[in-house]
């Protein structure tokens, strides 16, 4: 049922005397109300800390579109929000970590590969730079702060 729809009906229902006028005018403003929230679109500044960490860990991907755009997008939101927003200062570093970690990480598996073993190695690390931003992201949309495993901890 549409938005006019609820409203015709509720008009219906207090012209028959179902509802008091102040029933109706409550009804409406629920109803109304409803409507602007979901229809609204947010500006900058109506995006929620949850929405501005979900936002920080998956920036993370935007190294497929720009190459090094997936280590500079991250830092820059958390460096532009951190003083708005606590959390997003704990999902920056934890990020950060995670990308210093990751880096570290696929230079020793890249030195590897001459063995053979730095080929699972870096296949492992891309798994892992898949799913953690994901996992991350999940957990800020939910209000969570989620250090990522196998991050070394040089940012606190």
């Amino acid at each position: 049922m549409t938005v006019a729809e609820e409203l015709q009906k509720l008009s219906q229902l207090r012209e028959s005397g179902a509802l008091t006028d102040q029933e109706f005018a409550s009804a409406k403003a629920e109803l109304l109300k409803g409507l602007n929230e979901s229809s609204r679109t947010p500006s900058f500044s109506g995006i929620t800390a949850n929405q501005w960490g979900l936002f920080l860990h998956l920036s993370q991907f935007a190294g497929g579109v720009i190459p090094i755009a997936g280590f500079v997008a991250p830092i820059l939101i958390w460096q532009l929000k951190k003083g708005d927003f606590p959390e997003i200062d704990a999902h920056g570093k934890n990020v950060a970590n995670w990308l210093i970690s990751l880096f570290i990480y696929a230079c020793v598996c890249f030195v590897l590969s001459v063995v053979g073993i730095g080929i699972l190695g870096l296949i492992a690390l891309a798994v892992l730079g898949i799913v953690f931003p994901i996992v991350g992201a999940i957990k800020a949309n939910n209000g969570e702060i989620w250090p990522y495993p196998l991050a070394i901890t040089f940012v606190k």
